[in-house]
């Protein structure tokens, strides 16, 4: 009867329009990250793995499998470290995880630790890309690259905004873009015509450069436009002097 957490369900009820998440205390006294699902309740760790798991004594299957390989890199074995089909599904596994904590955090708006496990998973795609000698394997992962790219991107460019620095998020925005891009190309031969991550990264560009303030220079410069479109060339002359001063 204990066991049973109907109560808490009933008490926290779920929406299908919504990613529902909060923040409890664990009985531990650290703070907890619970994401209310449809068929039950998830509770993760803020930091480490998040199920608080150390497999084989690391922090995760990733730190595990990267010091095999560079254990075998420093050795006289001669063959190369490879990961098993098992180890890519551990590797698989882990990654989900990482994934719903970074889709709980950013409903929290906690962009520095939803930019720490994106860029987490990142490198999961990198080394098996780089230790499997299966291209479907790998392939299992890559095809998620985009999707990754896009949450990592609104993290940082949020955290950007925070702090309004409208420029510094632009030009993440852009570094955001080119990488799909780049992955796109590279995996033409398997994706289809449309990029729903490309999509949406070029709209909140358009989005963000349309409420970036507009420095004085360009104000000035604004003016000066209107100014010479309405005839009054005595006030622009008098903005193209300021101008010329602030240059």
């Amino acid at each position: 009867m204990f066991d049973d957490i109907s109560h808490i369900l009933d008490g926290w009820k779920y929406s299908e329009h919504d990613v529902n998440v909060r923040l409890i205390q664990g009985a531990d006294g650290q703070l907890k990250l619970q994401m209310r699902l449809d068929l039950g309740l998830l509770q993760m760790e803020l930091d480490g793995r998040p199920d608080g798991r150390r497999p084989r004594n690391h922090d995760s299957y990733l730190d595990y499998f990267a010091a095999k390989a560079e254990s075998r890199a420093q050795s006289k074995i001669k063959s190369p470290f490879v990961l098993s089909p098992m180890d890519c599904f551990k590797l698989q596994q882990e990654a989900v995880q990482y994934y719903h904590r970074y889709l709980a955090l950013m409903k929290l708006r906690d962009y520095a630790r939803v930019t720490r496990d994106t860029v987490r998973n990142l490198r999961v795609f990198d080394f098996v890309e780089k230790f499997a000698d299966d291209d479907e394997m790998t392939w299992q992962f890559q095809q998620h690259r985009p999707y990754v790219i896009m949450m990592r991107t609104r993290a940082q460019a949020s955290l950007k905004l925070d702090q309004n620095d409208f420029d510094a998020a632009i030009l993440l925005i852009k570094k955001g873009i080119k990488e799909i891009e780049s992955h796109n190309e590279k995996w033409d031969a398997r994706l289809g015509p449309d990029s729903p991550e490309l999509e949406f990264l070029h709209y909140w560009l358009d989005e963000i450069s349309e409420q970036r303030p507009l420095s004085e220079t360009e104000q000035l410069t604004k003016e000066l436009d209107q100014a010479i479109a309405d005839e009054n060339y005595e006030r622009a002359a008098e903005l193209r002097d300021k101008i010329a001063r602030r240059k």
